[in-house]
C-alpha cells in the first residue's frame, strides 16, 4: 500500500490591538469616573455637559443622550450587550467612543470659537476680483461668481466700480483690460440674496473705487437702497475698534478709501512722480511686472486724474459726505514708506493692502510692525498682477504675519 502526504492549511484570525488610551484620556476618564474602573451614564452626562461643552438638543446634554451613548459603544464593541448586564463604560470603552467618528463625530458646521472679540482678530474668507468668470486679462464680469463664492462660505467680495461709456451709471470690470463689464446693481442685489446662505457672519464689500463724485453718490443710493438696515455703518467718521462677529451678524460692511483720499492723492502723486525711489519701490512690487495693478491703494497718476476732473469742489463736498458716512473700515496708505504706513493709531482702525511680494518684503524687513498692525488693523494681501491666469500663491506667510483677509482668485482652483 502506498504512502501518501498530506498538507493541512490553517487560518488564525488575530484580535486587532487598540492603541493604550493616552494620559489626557485617562485623566479625563479618572475624574469623571470618580477614581472607579466605570463611568456610569450619570458620570457621562457631566463629561459631555463640562468638559465637552455638548449642547444637545435642549441646550444641555439629557441623560436619555448618555444612556443611549452607553448603549452604543456597548453593542459596537462587544456585539453582546444586551447579554452584559453593566451598563457602563470601561476606560477602553470611553476612549473608543471619544475617538469614534460614528459615536463622537468631529465638529462639522458649528461654530465653537469665541466670536465676540473685535473683527480684527478673525481670519476672514476673502476674494479676489469676485466678479471674474475666469482669467484676469479677457473674461467675463459677472454676478453669478459672486454667487457661488458666497455659497462657499466667502465673507469678502471685492468689486471694482468704474463710469460706463455715457458717465451716467456704474460698471464692475477690471479696469484697463478686455474683460466685459457687469452692471453694479445686478452684483449688489445679488449679494443681498445670497450674502447669508451660508453663514451668518458680516459680510464686507471691498470697493476698488475709480468713480467721479456725482456716480459716488449714486453708489450711495443704490447701497441704502439694496441693503436697508442689513447695511451697517459707524455714526462718528471712524471706528476707533472694529465691532465683533457675532455684533455684525447678518450686516453688510463697505471698505473702501474715503473720497477725499482721492483728492488728496491727485497732488501727492504728481510730487512723488519724479522722485528717486518709486512709490513702487517703497511697497515691493517688482517692475518686472507686465501689468498695472489697480488696486485701491495703488492709483496711478492717470487714476487720480479721471476720477477729479469732471466735477467741481462744491458738488465733491455734496457727494463726500453721503458716500464717506457709509464707508465703515477705511482703506488707504499713509505717505512714506511700509514703517509709516504699518504704524498703530490709537483714535482709528483702517484696512491696508499689500501685493503678495510686498507682503514677503515687509515680512523680512518689518516682520514685528506687521504683527501689531494686524492686532487691531486690518491687513489685505493681494494676487500679484502677472496672475493672468487667476492662480493663488501660498496663503501661509500672510496668515503667520495676521493678515486678515488673504485674499484668493475664486475663478481657478490653482
Amino acid at each position: 500500500m502506498g504512502s501518501y502526504r498530506m498538507c493541512m492549511c490553517f487560518t488564525r484570525k488575530f484580535r486587532v490591538t487598540e492603541a493604550e488610551p493616552p494620559l489626557d484620556v485617562k485623566e479625563a476618564f479618572n475624574k469623571y469616573a470618580e477614581g472607579g474602573t466605570h463611568m456610569t451614564a450619570e458620570q457621562l452626562q457631566n463629561f459631555l455637559l463640562e468638559f465637552q461643552a455638548d449642547g444637545g438638543v435642549g441646550g444641555g446634554a439629557e441623560a436619555s443622550d448618555a444612556e443611549r451613548i452607553v448603549e452604543q459603544v456597548l453593542q459596537k464593541r462587544h456585539h453582546i450587550a444586551k447579554l452584559i448586564s453593566r451598563r457602563t463604560l470601561t476606560l477602553d470603552d470611553f476612549h473608543h467612543y471619544l475617538f469614534s467618528p460614528d459615536l463622537n463625530p468631529p465638529i462639522r458646521d458649528q461654530v465653537h470659537q469665541d466670536m465676540t472679540a473685535p473683527l480684527s482678530h478673525y481670519y476672514i474668507y476673502t476674494g479676489h476680483n469676485s466678479y471674474l468668470t475666469g482669467n484676469q486679462l479677457s473674461s467675463d464680469c459677472s454676478d453669478v461668481p459672486i454667487i457661488k463664492a458666497l455659497k462657499r462660505g466667502v465673507r469678502v467680495v471685492e468689486l471694482d466700480i468704474w463710469p460706463n461709456s455715457t458717465k451716467d451709471n456704474v460698471h464692475v470690470l477690471h479696469g484697463r483690460t478686455l474683460t466685459t463689464p457687469v452692471e453694479l446693481i445686478k452684483c449688489l442685489k445679488s449679494i443681498q440674496e445670497h450674502a447669508f446662505s451660508e453663514s451668518p457672519y458680516p459680510v464686507i464689500i471691498t470697493l476698488e473705487d475709480h468713480l467721479t463724485p456725482d456716480l459716488q453718490a449714486k453708489v450711495a443710493q443704490m447701497l441704502i437702497e439694496t441693503f436697508g438696515e442689513m447695511l451697517f455703518y459707524p455714526e462718528s467718521d471712524c471706528l476707533k475698534e472694529l465691532p465683533s462677529p457675532e455684533e455684525l451678524k447678518y450686516r453688510i460692511i463697505i471698505s473702501t478709501k474715503p473720497p477725499e483720499e482721492y483728492r488728496k492723492a491727485k497732488t501727492a502723486n504728481e510730487k512723488e512722480h519724479d522722485s528717486h525711489k518709486s512709490e513702487e519701490d517703497l511697497w515691493g512690487k517688482e517692475p518686472s511686472e507686465l501689468t498695472e495693478e489697480h488696486e485701491d491703494d495703488d492709483m496711478s497718476d492717470s487714476d487720480s486724474s479721471e476720477d477729479n476732473s469732471h466735477s467741481n469742489r462744491g458738488s465733491f463736498s455734496s457727494a463726500e459726505h453721503e458716500y464717506k458716512r457709509l464707508i465703515t473700515i477705511h482703506a488707504g496708505k499713509p505717505k512714506g514708506g511700509l514703517k509709516e504706513a504699518l504704524k498703530v493709531e490709537l483714535d482709528k482702525v483702517r484696512r491696508l493692502s499689500l501685493s503678495e511680494q510686498a507682503l514677503e518684503k515687509a515680512a523680512e524687513s518689518h516682520g514685528t510692525d506687521v504683527v501689531r498692525f494686524t492686532q487691531k488693523n486690518i491687513l489685505r494681501v493681494y494676487p500679484k498682477g502677472t496672475r493672468f491666469n487667476s492662480s493663488n500663491y501660498k496663503p501661509l506667510i500672510g496668515w503667520m504675519h495676521g493678515a486678515q483677509m488673504v485674499a484668493f482668485n475664486m475663478q481657478s482652483s490653482r
